[in-house]
């Protein structure tokens, strides 16, 4: 896709559609599955739901991916005691998702295991399903994040639960 098609895309991607994509109750599940997520694990879970970027942005050639570095860094996502955070960003103009893991995973979790979750969660959408496949890929990121950083009993829940929706 060329960049004035993309720009196109997204100038008519509203937040109207993401709204009703993830209205409040899909996103109260969203955070529920965050939270009953991060009980299995010590990492910290974000979920940024994107409608679309502006115009430069388009125009600059920003992808998906630079776009979910920004907001894994903007939401402090690699500020945790273990280095263990893990940002799945979700991008409906360009109907992406990204997944952001940060320097404790490392070399822990293949990027081909991430792209399978990223690739979950996009077939849940294609079929409307966007609660779902949020809540899908919340789950499927915490058995990977669960694998290399079990649960240790403490209470240090670092960064909220709550999806963010920009």
């Amino acid at each position: 896709m060329n960049r004035v098609e993309r720009l196109v895309r997204h100038l008519f991607e509203t937040h109207l559609l993401t709204r009703r994509r993830f209205p409040p109750a899909a996103l109260d599940q969203i955070e529920e599955a965050v939270r009953r997520a991060e009980q299995g694990h010590s990492g910290e879970l974000r979920v940024v739901i994107e409608t679309d970027l502006d115009a430069w942005s388009i125009l600059r050639g920003k992808t998906p991916r630079q776009r979910a570095i920004e907001a894994f860094a903007h939401f402090h996502v690699w500020d945790t005691e273990l280095n263990n955070g893990v940002l799945l960003y979700i991008q409906c103009a360009d109907r992406a998702v990204e997944i952001v893991a940060d320097r404790g995973f490392n070399g822990l979790v293949s990027a081909d295991e991430w792209r399978g979750v990223c690739r979950a969660i996009e077939t849940e959408f294609r079929a409307g399903r966007w609660a779902a496949g949020a809540t899908a890929g919340v789950a499927a990121a915490a058995i990977l994040m669960g694998r290399h950083f079990p649960a240790t009993g403490r209470n240090g829940n670092e960064l909220p639960d709550r999806p963010i929706v920009l």
